[in-house]
């Protein structure tokens, strides 16, 4: 159990994720191809992260992509482009981005960029919480065509329905505490196997976008 003075340092290291209130440079009439060809590679992104530089580093460095979810990766084919937006000082970010990736680094079929919140605005907007937010991070799967096939918004399944039910009685610090633990028991297993599902879904055909 935390003590209350951790939980208050908690409170002023892991806040929730902002979305920037500058004037997005892309609209959701841009062209999906021109907003993933902006963004950033994930080393270069990684090298600019002014915010969590260690957490970055560490969930990266030490991020396990289960065999068995990179052999359904792999299996799709095809050629399919992640355009994530994401903020480095975003806690759900950074336990969320790193995994993705790791993935994308070992299924030569996937290739990643990453925007701002500022500059994906309006596509975040596009494309709300369950809750009706605009959330960091939001990722956005292309195809080959750069037409959008998929999503997925903010948090694994689990722990988006956590948040939004038992978690939204807890005061902020507690909500983050146990966000944190619940992200470090995960290791982003969750959120490569909903990517890869998305994924899978949009090579069938089928267009899934959420959590």
């Amino acid at each position: 159990m935390l003590s209350a003075s951790a939980l208050l340092v908690l409170a002023g290291t892991l806040a929730p994720c902002p979305v920037d209130d500058v004037a997005p440079v892309l609209s959701v009439d841009d062209d999906l191809r021109q907003a993933y060809e902006s963004g950033l590679t994930f080393p270069d992104f990684l090298r600019q992260a002014d915010a969590r530089k260690e957490l970055w580093d560490r969930n990266y460095g030490t991020a396990e992509i289960p065999a068995d979810v990179v052999e359904r990766a792999r299996a799709v084919g095809g050629q399919w482009y992640v355009l994530a937006i994401a903020i480095a000082g975003c806690s759900d970010s950074v336990n969320t981005i790193p995994h993705v990736a790791k993935l994308v680094e070992l299924v030569p079929t996937l290739e990643m960029r990453i925007i701002d919140s500022s500059a994906g605005r309006a596509y975040m907007e596009a494309r709300p919480t369950p809750d009706g937010r605009a959330a960091t991070p939001t990722l956005i799967l292309l195809n080959d065509r750069f037409d959008e096939v998929g999503c997925w918004i903010e948090r694994p399944t689990a722990l988006q329905e956590w948040a939004l039910n038992e978690g939204a009685a807890l005061p902020g610090p507690e909500f983050m505490a146990e966000k944190m633990s619940w992200y470090r028991r995960d290791g982003g297993q969750s959120t490569v196997s909903e990517v890869v599902g998305i994924l899978e879904a949009a090579a069938a055909g089928n267009h899934i976008c959420g959590t």
